[in-house]
């Protein structure tokens, strides 16, 4: 039994072309900054930076989803490696959202003043 040689050339380009398509979205974002979404808060956060987050997460699922082979897989293998790593990436964002905004109100209405 031989094996024929299948080229991946197309599926490469393809998760190249979407993965620079989100990048470029999100550099042009970052450039513009528009006024709608960052002056405009959701849950503490600016719209802005909620998209920024989306966008990363989705990435980061198609790399995992493209590199690591995972669209050949059992569903639940999938989620099994998909959904703890967005559940940690969640909580961690949560947590350093939480405690950046107590840090910056403690320096903002007391009188320790910013020295860096």
């Amino acid at each position: 039994m031989s094996h024929a040689h299948v080229s991946n050339t197309k599926r490469i380009w393809t998760v190249f072309g979407l993965l620079s398509i989100i990048t470029i979205v999100e550099v042009a974002l970052g450039i513009a900054k528009p006024g709608f979404l960052h002056n405009n808060n959701l849950v503490g956060v600016n719209l802005l930076n909620w998209i920024f987050i989306i966008l990363t997460l989705v990435k980061a699922y198609y790399i995992v989803y493209a590199f690591m082979h995972m669209e050949g897989e059992r569903k639940s293998l999938q989620y099994a490696v998909i959904f703890p790593l967005i559940f940690l990436v969640i909580y961690l964002l949560f947590i350093l959202l939480t405690e950046g905004d107590y840090v910056f109100e403690v320096f903002k209405n007391s009188t320790i003043k910013w020295n860096f």
